[in-house]
């Protein structure tokens, strides 16, 4: 049975394209529910993915390889970052990105009382924003992620329904701001 670390290495050596519904839910540091989301979620290596969270609001993040984009429907706004900036602070970045996995995180082995075989991902850059990410695997696909941020929030994202190297449009990565809204640079 394959460790941790060896899932991770696995999953970005042979996962190309990965399409799953999620649920994200976050808790605070008292363990209370703060968010609950759910959307679907698309990656191509390297770095585009694509994340549509549709209840109970609407948002897209979209990375075409080189910038993120960041609709809010209900604001009406886009915020449009440089993808290097995000690469090792965001969960989506982290999934999509190459090997740099082991060059911005500290990879240990983890165990839990599951069925699924966890990693754990420590950042070696402090200001990422994360204290700690878990990652857990199943037969080769990423079922589940844990991550614990410097405010001592933990966000919960289970994945279903996950297909492994799907044949996905280049258009899915492309975003162009609808007429109307308001674009946030940075």
């Amino acid at each position: 049975m394959a460790d941790g670390v060896t899932s991770l290495r696995d999953f970005f050596n042979h996962t190309n394209t990965m399409r799953a519904q999620f649920t994200q839910v976050v808790n605070d540091n008292k363990g209370r529910k703060v968010q609950e989301v759910e959307g679907t979620m698309q990656l191509q290596r390297p770095n585009k993915f694509r994340w549509d969270y549709k209840k109970p609001y609407e948002q897209q993040i979209v990375s075409d390889g080189k910038q993120v984009f960041l609709f809010d429907t209900e604001l009406q706004q886009v915020t449009i970052r440089e993808l290097s900036k995000t690469l090792g602070s965001s969960p989506a970045a982290m999934l999509a990105g190459g090997d740099a996995v082991e060059k911005s995180f500290t990879l240990k082995n983890a165990t839990r009382k599951d069925e699924l075989t966890w990693v754990l991902a420590i950042p070696k850059d402090k200001e990422s924003g994360f204290e700690r990410v878990l990652l857990g695997f199943k037969a080769e696909k990423l079922r589940k992620m844990e991550l614990y941020d410097s405010f001592n929030h933990i966000t919960h994202i289970t994945f279903d329904e996950v297909e492994r190297n799907p044949v996905l449009q280049d258009a899915t990565f492309l975003f162009t701001p609808p007429k109307g809204v308001d674009v946030v640079g940075e």
